[in-house]
């Protein structure tokens, strides 16, 4: 016989409507996936008079509430309109105004968002008090994206297919439990004595969770690309979530693949990941095409997940699962990238899983956080995890750097930096702009090409999550650094020609293991040249082409638009600048877990060739006294 469960929604409306005055006119009350949404008549009592009122409510149920105004008695578009521009000044640049009939949020896209926001918000108490709609203020990009606007489409365009799934995720999250928590497994997919297609499935009796799902993009086998999906213990029906933590193709690539074989739950992650996310899997899209190859899901695959994806801010406590929540913290890796802090049960088991991570400050991100409430068990990456990987200090390798760029600009050559379009390009364009405002770099044209141009304006729409001193300039100083007159974007692929013919410059070009994007087309014109230099910042998984000749290549075969090859002599300067990767090094590795709070009971390492995994657990073992390993995909670890 089945054991009844009582609607989990009945319990809830009988707490709401005896805290909520009657006057106020509850309407409605359903999930929003891990929100609760009570559409009422006075929305403005609740947001603004007596907001404690709903302090109280989130208190007595420990659940996240939203506030929206039920439908017949919001304004007239037209009057809202009319409203928001008397009331937000000129200055604040409004672009575009966008209205969610179905959420009733009219969603004010502006430059400066201060401005529009007003103090202590009182400009947005202001339009829900007089049209009844709910204001939400998001930043436009400085430099205009294209990734950007086409989500907001997407989430404001099919607005009823955003509410259903947001519905359906509220009901799986808030069901009843069945199980106890008395069993939590962690199972390695991909990505662990490796570097690439990282995926970690978090299991307990009740529920099931993924934490990021990527590509391997130096695979040389069909079979190593993508993580062990077919496992029998994944079943895309019943999985609860999926939690990206970083937009770098190793770790998100596969996504789409998961709703393109029905998939169709959340998926979570910060509000820039998802902007990135997408670019680099789009682009991902378009290399297959151009190279020919049938890529493994389409762009509608993208655009469901897009539907499905759930933006959390650093430090927001969200459900995810009836006996999992989630924190995402930052990992001062790129932009929007996220440390997971997974808490399974009322207090029973942590686990914090690092992602790709820095614990050292750089000029485009602060570090990565250490504090967290619990820690049972930590997953940590180890791509430097070995004896040999310490970096030098960051002020040594940035003028290691503009040395190498001086020496080839005075002999006459020009400078081409395989560039990861998200990250470190950006942080390569703030030292390259630094230098030159010094007098310290010699000033030449600087080019930014490709998915570069997309992944920076993205940079602009979200300065929160920068470095502090980015933040301070463009937020209080209206400075923006990516918009510094030495860099000249290449918008047109036949201007590439004239460039590496051109007088000395620096060109910054995707991708930065080179396995395609714009940097081969410059490579090939400039190979061959000992005046040119190349010059590697970032890590260059094993297998991808950057890998290769940065251990000696120097004869590469090149396939041309026409399907023809061509061999490629390496006669330029091959140089590698260790330090500005965005993972820590060695040292940085042990300082983390010797400064984390709390400590952890075991460690886990992933994401690092396999000696150097093995390395890193045995020196953590050694080092703290701490039970650590590096398991190998697909061995199962009961944390408890």
């Amino acid at each position: 016989m089945k054991k009844q469960f009582q609607d989990p929604l009945s319990k809830i409306r009988e707490i709401v409507l005896s805290k909520i005055p009657e006057d106020v006119t509850v309407t409605r009350i359903n999930f929003e996936g891990s929100k609760l949404a009570i559409y009422v008549k006075k929305p403005e009592v609740l947001l603004i008079d007596k907001s404690y009122i709903i302090s109280d409510i989130v208190e007595n149920m420990k659940r996240r509430i939203v506030v929206r105004s039920d439908p017949s008695v919001r304004a007239s578009k037209e009057e809202v309109k009319a409203v928001i521009s008397q009331v937000i000044p000129e200055e604040a640049n409004v672009e575009n105004l966008v209205f969610d009939d179905v959420l009733g949020e009219v969603i004010i896209e502006a430059k400066k968002t201060g401005l529009a926001i007003g103090k202590d918000g009182a400009l947005l108490q202001e339009i829900l008090r007089k049209t009844k709609w709910i204001p939400r203020v998001l930043r436009t990009p400085s430099t205009p994206s294209k990734i950007i606007a086409n989500i907001r489409h997407v989430l404001y365009s099919d607005t009823k297919e955003r509410e259903r799934a947001l519905r359906e995720d509220g009901e799986r999250i808030f069901r009843p439990l069945v199980f106890p928590v008395d069993e939590v497994l962690l199972v390695p997919l991909g990505g662990f004595r490796e570097v690439g297609r990282s995926a970690i499935l978090v299991k307990t009796k009740e529920s099931s969770i993924l934490v990021d799902c990527g590509i391997n993009p130096g695979a040389s086998k069909p079979n190593q690309v993508f993580p062990y999906l077919d496992f029998d213990g994944l079943d895309l029906d019943t999985l609860d979530a999926v939690v990206v933590t970083h937009s770098h193709l190793d770790h998100c690539g596969a996504i789409p693949l998961l709703y393109k074989y029905g998939y169709r739950g959340p998926v979570y992650c910060s509000e820039p990941a998802l902007s990135l996310m997408v670019l680099a899997q789009l682009d991902y899209l378009d290399v297959a095409m151009k190279e020919g190859v049938i890529p493994p899901y389409t762009q509608r695959d993208v655009r469901e997940m897009i539907l499905h994806t759930v933006t959390l801010r650093y430090g927001y406590v969200v459900d995810i699962a009836p006996d999992i929540k989630l924190t995402l913290w930052n990992a001062g890796h790129i932009l929007g990238s996220s440390i997971a802090h997974i808490h399974i049960g009322e207090g029973h088991y942590n686990v914090v899983i690092t992602g790709d991570f820095k614990y050292g400050k750089t000029m485009l991100l602060d570090p990565s956080s250490i504090n967290f409430p619990r820690i049972e068990a930590l997953v940590m990456e180890s791509t430097y995890g070995g004896e040999e990987d310490v970096m030098p200090p960051r002020s040594e390798v940035e003028i290691s750097l503009i040395s190498t760029v001086n020496e080839t600009i005075e002999k006459g050559g020009k400078v081409l930096i395989p560039t990861p379009a998200i990250g470190r390009g950006q942080e390569i364009m703030i030292v390259l702009d630094s230098y030159m405002r010094k007098n310290l770099l010699k000033e030449v044209p600087v080019y930014i090409d490709g998915m570069l141009n997309e992944a920076t304006a993205i940079h602009t729409a979200y300065p929160e999550y920068l470095s502090q001193e980015l933040r301070d300039l463009i937020l209080r100083e209206d400075v923006n650094v990516f918009q510094s007159e030495r860099f000249t974007s290449v918008s047109n692929p036949n201007q590439r020609l004239e460039i590496a013919e051109s007088e000395p410059s620096i060109i910054l070009a995707p991708s930065g293991m080179m396995e395609g994007g714009p940097v081969l087309e410059y490579f090939r014109l400039m190979a061959e040249d000992p005046k040119n230099s190349l010059i590697f910042v970032s890590y260059q998984i094993e297998g991808t082409l950057g890998r290769r000749i940065k251990n000696g290549l120097r004869e590469v075969p090149l396939m041309f638009k026409d399907g023809k090859v061509d061999v490629i002599k390496v006669g330029m300067d091959v140089k590698s600048i260790e330090g500005f990767s965005g993972h820590s090094d060695r040292r940085q590795l042990l300082s983390y877990v010797k400064r984390l709070s709390p400590r952890p009971k075991m460690v886990i390492i992933c994401h690092g060739e396999a000696q150097k995994t093995q390395n890193l657990s045995s020196a953590v073992s050694h080092v703290f006294k701490l039970p650590a390993i590096a398991p190998r995909n697909l061995e199962s670890i009961r944390l408890r």
